[in-house]
């Protein structure tokens, strides 16, 4: 800590790290190099209240920056402001991810400097995509400082943990809104409802340690493979709880994440924005030792419709990992994107239609499973379009296909009894019908599944190496 001890000691006493803790817990011991840490000094501000450098993170290179709230507030000077640039130009230049610490004030009121000078915020937003780029918020963010959030791959809150554009004391002068930290941008807020934010942790050591397992999924770059992960559970192998875990009634819910834990390496699953947009989850794992992202539709929730959450959800998911390559996997069971007014109000078609523009302009290697239903622009959300550059898609038995729900689609169309049960009929003739069309490359038991990704990941082990054209990050917002 660079400041007072009192403060040190508050914080401490809330069951939260120093800056300097904070930076030693995330590298690996004996790892870590400070950089810039006379900046200031000179007129009393120890390190202008931004503690960086660089070190390894489960043995790989990464740089780091840590606000340090006991020095000003952690606010953001002049020295500050080039000390964060220069991480990020690290960054670029070395290809190794940026990991940034938050828990400031923002913009420092008293700092008058101006002119022409680097920006780092403009750095951030140049490294988007080439690099992973973590941000852990750890106490309370605001203006400046809570702007590096939003242009990081992977945001972490504490529950202690608040973010926001300004402060409740700037909300009340502007607005006259009384409101507390945790209304205006509380780890529950930003997590489940706005969105702004992916995960939260119970405390700054769970936050570290969530931060260097997503980094463990990750290349160092988009230039480089990504990792492999050694272990036991590395083969082909059959599932039979699946027989018992997927209802063949595909009304009847069950739980997707129990099937994604089964299907991937033993204990290598990690859920990306769990609270958000509930009805997908978003996992990365290992599979065949190959780090993996899984997009799964969940039918205990709104029997895994996609509404917008889940669309934008997927959308800044699939983003991310294009940008490194991910072989991605996805597991579909849904009824179709949501309908009604509440879904139309939301922006359904909107979101919805950029999922699909996230999902088609991936360049990773593509896996599309249909578990049980899929329908219309569900179907296409997906990756279920046939010839959509997987490569390969599979049915498991017993699936229902169609434009849409042939009971619903039938009402809607007014059909007579003797249509209606023709459609009827085509709907349950699922699969089977569909690769005879070649609208799959196969047809597989349950207890197969996993065997049946792994063949389809062997098929792409060159191609997945490869860097991907573009970053994505021009997605249509």
């Amino acid at each position: 800590m660079g400041g007072p001890d009192r403060v040190a000691r508050l914080m401490h006493s809330r069951g939260k790290l120093d800056a300097r803790q904070r930076i030693e817990a995330l590298f690996d011991p004996g790892s870590f190099k400070e950089i810039g840490a006379l900046a200031s000094n000179t007129v009393g501000i120890p390190a202008d209240a931004f503690v960086c450098g660089v070190g390894k993170i489960n043995g790989r290179r990464a740089v780091a920056g840590a606000e340090d709230f006991s020095v000003l507030g952690g606010s953001i000077g002049g020295p500050g402001s080039s000390k964060r640039y220069r991480v990020a130009e690290i960054a670029m230049r070395e290809r190794i991810p940026l990991v940034m610490m938050l828990e400031g004030a923002g913009h420092r009121m008293t700092d008058t400097g101006g002119g022409r000078a680097p920006q780092d915020l403009s750095a951030m937003a140049d490294l988007k995509g080439h690099v992973p780029m973590v941000c852990m918020v750890m106490g309370a963010s605001a203006g400046h400082g809570a702007l590096a959030a939003p242009l990081s791959d992977f945001v972490i809150m504490t529950a202690y943990g608040s973010m926001f554009t300004g402060g409740p004391p700037l909300v009340k002068a502007a607005l006259g809104e009384e409101v507390t930290k945790e209304e205006l941008g509380g780890a529950k807020i930003c997590t489940e409802i706005a969105g702004s934010a992916h995960n939260v942790a119970k405390d700054d050591d769970d936050a570290i340690a969530m931060a260097r397992q997503y980094l463990s999924y990750l290349p160092q770059s988009r230039e480089a493979p990504p990792p492999r992960r050694e272990g036991a559970d590395t083969g082909p192998r059959r599932i039979e709880e699946l027989l018992d875990i997927i209802p063949p009634n595909d009304r009847k819910p069950y739980k997707m994440r129990k099937v994604i834990d089964l299907l991937v390496d033993e204990d290598s699953a990690f859920e990306f924005q769990p609270k958000y947009g509930r009805s997908l989850a978003t996992v990365l794992a290992f599979m065949g030792g190959r780090a993996v992202a899984i997009v799964a539709n969940d039918p205990m929730i709104g029997a895994g419709a996609v509404d917008s959450p889940a669309a934008i959800k997927a959308m800044d998911f699939l983003e991310m990992v294009g940008h490194f390559s991910l072989p991605v996997i996805f597991l579909a069971d849904n009824p179709g994107v949501l309908a009604g007014t509440k879904a139309e109000r939301s922006g359904i078609l909107k979101w919805g239609g950029k999922m699909f523009h996230a999902e088609r302009r991936l360049k990773n290697p593509k896996i599309h499973i249909t578990m049980r239903k899929a329908f219309g622009f569900g179907m296409v959300t997906m990756a279920g379009l046939p010839f959509d550059g997987q490569s390969l898609s599979f049915s498991l038995p017993g699936v229902n296909m169609a434009a849409m729900p042939a009971v619903a689609g039938g009402k809607a169309s007014r059909l007579d009894a003797k249509s209606q049960a023709a459609v009827e009929k085509e709907q349950r003739s699922g699969p089977y019908k569909q690769a005879d069309r070649l609208g799959c490359d196969d047809v597989l038991d349950p207890r197969e599944l996993r065997n049946g990704i792994l063949w389809g990941l062997s098929l792409s082990e060159e191609r997945a190496s490869e860097a991907p054209e573009v970053p994505l990050t021009d997605v249509p917002r």
